[in-house]
């Protein structure tokens, strides 16, 4: 019988920089999936691999005086290492800019153009020459640039657009009609009243103001942008060809399955891509997951705030599988898990060190002081062995449960159930005192081949998670690899089977005091400047006019929480936050992206005018105000809670 497909992506990593744990983590999230897939007897294709076009890479090519294309092989050769390194089994790397996807995309523009998808359009607006920029008469400041204060004069500049609009109905249509199509499901509420519901505005796909990108065919001064250039890897990686010359490959593993992605872009993936998708009169993917992030203490990592970790730098310190463990057992299915060091070190030295890496040292050492290494079922049985049993053999089918909902780390913690089950057995029926008896031999015998036979099922379940670490615990246990199906059966290991004499530690239990000296040295704290006694600053400010309190009465002021950021596109002053309040997600766009970065914003809790008449700023809907207090240079900061307070909380 012949192998049902799987086909799983994940997100096409930005080549500007090195990838962070945070990254890392989405590959190593996908590599779990796509091994059990395969233990289920699934036949998987997982790609991966690097998104390496656009204006940021161009800007930082000229930064480091080599060209586009010198950059990107750097980084996106330090982006496959590390994905090397975390050992994770992808079938195909793509590159954006590998030849056969730059041909295809050049062919997927043309197709949609002579479609009547895209047309030929212009930018209209006010130009600052200084930043490259165009603006609407109301985003002018005193007739002037917002974000640098120069004149600004009438200008065009020529660009292609998507007309996005034209399959809008259809789209919504198809998620109303697929619910399991966006996940988790407040990703796909989201998408719907903050994007579709409210209405789609033409998408530009094309760009004159850099040249690193894929040329449009018929007209080369124009470059097809990063969006359109990016999502279609999913296909052209996989053999696909517009011209109706698709392989076989791409005949078998599409629609893909699975597209697993960062929950910050759930937008382009749920929208845009589907979208270009009907314009190909090609079917949609299965499923996208919007993944949420793991976050450094409590913020997201970012080079600029100095928080940043790296895979390599805790596998240096952890090892592969211990690292694997923590990105995944600690990231929950819909908020944002953290890490640190010191959670890392307190996670190794439970879980791995003493549940896990303790109960296979112990049975491996018993069996040999009592036995001489050899493991045999004498079958010499009390109640507390069918407990043993049933509760094990209960397990894989929780563990399936878990993964076909991509509950990953729930499906991790069942694993570990069947370990700390095995300990607690140890507890139960002492083997130590059974040894003092002649008589319990047998029973001491039959003790630990349960214990053997128990470690072996734990194991299986967590190839997929822990690769090295089974393969490991196989070797000493001198026992085969099993697939999911033989699960359902306790004491397939074979009786007279020989443990290894010299069990090795699994997981060296680590001093958090000697790590975080080391972690000192790798990253040493920024010196901080000495404080300046000066008088405190204050600022007098004109006096509007006296309200009454219940003017003040009728504005709403609450706590929200910002669970995504991005910046928005032709804007260099504004960014668009999601801001959780209550039970609802709000749009609120604000001038502030001189003062705070998308990335910063994720996480924080700020003060929100909750009651404002929703307003378009640059074409994006804003439905509240974020507070900010601005000193007498201008500069902004945000007005937080002093404490931690719900999202939703009122301000009064």
């Amino acid at each position: 019988m012949e192998k049902q497909k799987y086909y799983i992506t994940t997100a096409i990593a930005y080549t500007s920089g090195k990838p962070h744990i945070g990254n890392t983590y989405e590959v190593v999230l996908a590599d779990a999936i796509a091994r059990y897939k395969r233990q289920q007897g699934y036949d998987v294709f997982f790609q991966t691999g690097t998104d390496e076009h656009g204006q940021k890479i161009e800007l930082k090519a000229e930064e480091a005086g080599i060209t586009p294309k010198e950059f990107v092989d750097n980084v996106s050769g330090e982006i496959k290492r590390i994905w090397d390194l975390m050992n994770t089994s992808y079938d195909k790397f793509i590159r954006t800019t590998d030849e056969d996807h730059e041909k295809q995309v050049k062919k997927i523009f043309k197709k949609m153009y002579a479609k009547g998808d895209i047309y030929k359009g212009h930018y209209e607006g006010m130009y600052c020459t200084p930043c490259e920029s165009f603006f609407t008469e109301s985003q002018l400041v005193d007739g002037k640039c917002p974000d640098c204060g120069r004149p600004c004069v009438p200008a065009k500049e020529e660009a292609y657009f998507f007309k996005m609009s034209k399959y809008a109905d259809k789209l919504i249509d198809y998620i109303n009609t697929h619910p399991d199509f966006i996940q988790p499901e407040s990703r796909k509420n989201e998408m719907m009243n903050n994007f579709l519901l409210p209405g789609l505005q033409d998408l530009c796909v094309s760009r004159t103001s850099f040249k690193w990108g894929i040329p449009v065919d018929f007209d080369p001064k124009h470059v097809v942008y990063v969006w359109l250039d990016a999502l279609t890897n999913y296909i052209t990686g996989i053999g696909y060809d517009c011209d109706g010359e698709s392989t076989e490959q791409f005949n078998k593993l599409w629609p893909a399955d699975l597209h697993l992605i960062g929950k910050d872009i759930i937008r382009f993936h749920t929208i845009y891509w589907p979208i270009f998708l009907m314009s190909l009169d090609l079917p949609l993917p299965k499923q996208v997951f919007g993944h949420p992030w793991l976050l450094q203490g409590d913020g997201k990592m970012s080079k600029s705030k100095g928080n940043v970790i790296y895979a390599d730098e805790l596998v240096d310190f952890f090892g592969v599988d211990a690292v694997r463990y923590f990105v995944l057992h600690e990231m929950p299915f819909e908020n944002d898990g953290v890490i640190t060091w010191e959670l890392m070190v307190e996670r190794l030295n439970s879980e791995l060190a003493n549940t896990l890496g303790n109960l296979v040292n112990r049975t491996i050492s018993m069996s040999n002081k009592y036995f001489g290494g050899v493991v045999e079922n004498k079958g010499v049985t009390e109640p507390v062995d069918d407990d043993l049993k049933n509760f094990i053999l209960s397990v894989p089918e929780k563990v399936n449960e878990k993964m076909d909902k991509l509950r990953v780390a729930d499906a991790m913690t069942e694993v570990f159930t069947i370990f700390k089950r095995c300990n607690k057995y140890i507890d139960e029926t002492m083997p130590w005192a059974l040894a003092k008896d002649e008589e319990k031999k047998d029973r001491l015998a039959t003790v630990l081949y349960n214990l053997v036979e128990g470690i072996c099922i734990g194991a299986t379940l967590l190839k997929s998670f822990m690769p090295e670490t089974t393969e490991r615990i196989f070797v000493q246990l001198n026992a085969q690899d099993r697939s999911l199906d033989d699960l359902k059966t306790f004491g397939l290991y074979p009786s007279g089977n020989k443990v290894t004499e010299k069990p090795e530690i699994l997981f060296a239990r680590l001093d958090l005091k000697e790590v975080m000296a080391k972690v000192a040295e790798l990253h040493p704290p920024k010196a901080e400047e000495p404080a300046k006694e000066e008088k405190e600053d204050v600022i007098d400010i004109e006096a509007k006019p006296e309200i009454t309190f219940e003017d003040f009465g009728k504005l709403q002021f609450q706590v929200g929480k910002i669970i995504s950021c991005e910046e928005v596109k032709k804007s260099k002053k504004l960014l668009c936050s999601q801001v959780q309040i209550g039970s609802q997600v709000r749009q609120i766009v604000s001038g502030i992206k001189a003062h705070y970065s998308a990335e910063e914003m994720v996480g924080k809790r700020v003060m929100v005018v909750t009651n404002l008449k929703p307003a378009k700023l640059a074409g994006v809907l804003s439905e509240g105000m974020i507070l900010c207090a601005e000193d007498a240079d201008g500069n902004l900061s945000l007005m937080v809670p002093e404490k931690e307070m719900p999202a939703g909380a009122e301000i009064c």
